[in-house]
């Protein structure tokens, strides 16, 4: 198991950790958090080589993806980097990439009842004005949980939901600090529900944020 208490604050630096070979020799993977080895809860960067494809696969408990770099397509389109997609529970699909990508993947982590399939560019959606100067995207909202891009001007600090049920950020671009804790870009950080914390834009940024959805 990786990263599974859900009571810990976590934080990897994703660009200082070495990819592992997936048991598809055309995939690489950096695990954040790991139920099983090939089953279970997954969260994890996924790195397809030009031309790697999986052959047709179900996702019993739900798939959900943000394209960080080239184009990820499978049978239904092609999405390119800013794509954010959600295949739910039982959903089945052939994947592949001809030039190769990145991906932000979640796996079997959809509520019970969330049966929404998602497919939004990034680049296409419209950004909605937050408080004071934040810009904010929603992606996805069932239940408690909450999907969303965020922008970050310089300066603005982050004034999370404390009575939340966790918080998980994804740095795009820019770089993030909680007292002398500086986040780069491509960070992952997870906050255990109802653990305070004050994030600062130390440059303009933009974060996926998830909340909401983490269990005790």
């Amino acid at each position: 198991m990786i990263n599974m208490n859900f009571e810990d604050q976590v934080w990897i630096n994703t660009d200082a950790e070495e990819w592992t070979l997936s048991p598809n020799k055309a995939v690489w993977r950096k695990p954040l958090e790991r139920e099983a080895a090939e089953s279970g809860r997954a969260t994890s960067l996924v790195k397809f080589a030009a031309n790697a494809t999986f052959t047709p696969h179900e996702h019993p408990g739900g798939e959900e993806i943000f394209v960080l770099d080239g184009v990820f397509s499978d049978e239904h389109g092609d999405y390119a980097a800013g794509s954010y997609l959600r295949n739910p529970a039982n959903s089945h699909h052939t994947s592949f990439s001809r030039s190769g990508c990145t991906l932000l993947v979640k796996l079997n982590q959809f509520q019970a009842d969330d049966h929404a399939t998602v497919r939004i560019d990034t680049h296409q959606a419209e950004w909605f004005s937050g408080i004071h100067q934040v810009q904010i995207m929603p992606l996805h909202q069932f239940g408690t949980e909450h999907v969303c891009l965020v922008k970050w001007p310089k300066g603005e600090r982050f004034n999370p939901n404390h009575g939340s049920k966790g918080e998980e950020v994804f740095i795009l671009s820019g770089e993030l600090r909680e007292g002398q804790s500086i986040y780069p870009a491509h960070s992952w950080l997870r906050f255990p529900q109802t653990q305070i914390h004050a994030l600062e834009a130390i440059e303009d940024s933009v974060i996926w944020l998830k909340a909401g959805h983490l269990p005790k």
